[in-house]
């Protein structure tokens, strides 16, 4: 279960959402095993197994870290951008460091930008060994929520 902040339970009450299931991370996310920790506007965490994620080779899928950064990026985008917003990514780039094979990776993404119209995070991903293996930067543009 995502833990929030007190002033995001605040800014978000009566705003008649499941904080849970909006900041989660979707479909895709779940399928990957994808698990949001922590969530606020200042920072957002989450892990996932290496395990169901690797490609051929048995490494950790490039396309599974991109998916965990722009995850964490566009949480973190939506909560700053508040209730009757919406985020919608616009630029993810992602570098791959180092390589891992198994156990569980780390994602951690703070803000670079938070603005009216955009926000950028940059999200560092890390093995158990807390060594740095992708390192992502994301870019939302901020919307008005349809029916807002």
């Amino acid at each position: 279960m995502t833990e929030f902040p007190p002033e995001v339970l605040d800014r978000f009450a009566g705003a008649g959402m499941d904080l849970q299931q909006l900041f989660s991370a979707g479909e895709l996310g779940a399928r990957m095993g994808i698990d949001i920790l922590e969530a606020a506007p200042e920072r957002v965490v989450a892990s996932m197994g290496v395990e169901g994620n690797r490609q051929p080779y048995g490494l950790l899928h490039g396309g599974a870290s991109a998916v965990l950064a722009e995850t964490l990026g566009s949480i973190g985008s939506m909560l700053h951008a508040g209730p009757g917003k919406i985020a919608v990514g616009v630029d993810l780039n992602v570098t791959h460091h180092r390589a891992v094979r198994s156990g569980t990776v780390t994602g951690v993404a703070v803000p670079i930008h938070r603005g009216r119209s955009t926000a950028t995070y940059e999200i560092v991903v890390s093995d158990e060994d807390d060594r740095r293996i992708c390192t992502g930067r994301l870019t939302c543009m901020i919307r008005d929520a349809p029916g807002a």
